[in-house]
């Protein structure tokens, strides 16, 4: 018989083993909010921990189990893989040892999760060049959960900043391809996950902006017709189904009205234009969601910052920012866990024998 359990739990996978995530892990275990927030699964390797400890002078005291190990019920863990000798992922560098943990991280915490010992999973920066060395079909993390998942549904990438949202309707595909791809069956679907996402966090009645595609929206039809062709009547279709959305609006001052607290969210039409204002806003505090599939699956917005790894610089903000969202939002909508206790490596071999 399944059971729920009052406290969230967060399977909590180390990213790039070269960058800053060792530091951010090793600092934001320690903090007393984000520890007392939800119960953690980390899963990873401890000696690559061990060199965001030294670096950052923090000890994480966390009990250490292997993957056979049954994961306690009550408890947060380290569980260690012991699949990485740092040595082999030299700070500061692109390598592949690097890509191949993080990406085996990545999918364990995936599989806690869809298995029903997880109510959400967060990670800390990966590097895509990384994950493509271990995995040359590697585009982002959207298509490899769904991969891992088996999942068909829609899922999008949200960029969340102290309470402002920001979704869009394409994502990382060139900027010439842009205006084909933005139809009003996508702006429609994407204001409703946009809507599902932000109840899921708690806000009851979203207020979603829609940002215009060309200069000044479009100026009526002098830079472009994509607002009155196709994004206008879109906002009107969402309308008509209860959706909390206005626009279009133009992009460059779209942002203004939403940090004034105009709006909760703002769709923009591509990536950069939404990207750009969010990390002038805040580069250190925003947190990427994918949102969409069955459980929350958050990290930092910011990157793996192989500039400044090993010397404890790294800013915990946003890192901190994504396990508290996480633990929200999984408190929101906790999930049915197995009643027997299983371990890493018994999920693992039930989803390949699949």
């Amino acid at each position: 018989m399944a059971t729920h359990h009052a406290q969230a739990t967060i399977a909590f996978a180390m990213g790039d083993a070269s960058g800053v995530g060792a530091e951010l892990m090793a600092r934001v275990l320690n903090d007393p909010e984000v520890a007392g927030a939800a119960r953690y699964i980390v899963i990873g390797d401890r000696r690559v921990l061990a060199r965001g400890e030294a670096a950052t002078g923090q000890t994480v005291t966390l009990p250490v189990v292997g993957p056979d190990a049954t994961l306690p019920a009550d408890r947060s863990v380290f569980v260690d893989v012991g699949h990485l000798d740092p040595a082999d992922a030299p700070v500061g560098t692109v390598n592949l040892a690097s890509g191949r943990f993080a990406l085996e991280n990545f999918r364990t915490a995936l599989l806690l999760a869809a298995a029903g010992e997880a109510d959400a999973v967060a990670f800390t920066p990966f590097n895509k060049a990384a994950m493509r060395l271990a995995h040359p079909p590697y585009e982002d993390e959207i298509g490899f959960t769904a991969d891992v998942l088996g999942f068909d549904g829609t899922a999008k990438e949200f960029n969340i900043l102290e309470g402002l949202w920001n979704a869009r309707v394409t994502s990382h595909v060139p900027l010439k391809d842009v205006a084909a791809l933005i139809t009003a069956e996508e702006i429609i679907d994407n204001l409703g996950l946009t809507e599902d996402a932000l109840r899921n966090a708690g806000i009851a009645t979203p207020r979603i902006a829609v940002a215009g595609l060309n200069p000044h929206a479009g100026d009526g039809g002098n830079f472009g017709r994509e607002e009155i062709d196709v994004i206008a009547p879109a906002v009107e279709a969402a309308k008509a189904r209860g959706i909390g959305c206005d626009g279009p609006f133009p992009a460059d001052t779209v942002f203004l009205r939403a940090t004034r607290g105009d709006f909760d969210a703002v769709l923009t039409m591509y990536h950069d234009q939404g990207q750009i204002a969010m990390k002038l806003i805040g580069f250190d505090k925003g947190v990427t969601l994918l949102g969409g599939f069955p459980f929350p699956i958050c990290t930092p917005a910011h990157g793996t910052a192989h500039d400044i790894a090993g010397t404890g610089k790294a800013n915990t903000g946003a890192t901190r920012a994504a396990l508290l969202l996480a633990a929200r939002m999984a408190t929101a909508a906790p999930r049915e866990r197995p009643a027997a206790p299983q371990s890493v490596h018994a999920i693992r071999s039930a989803r390949k024998a699949a």
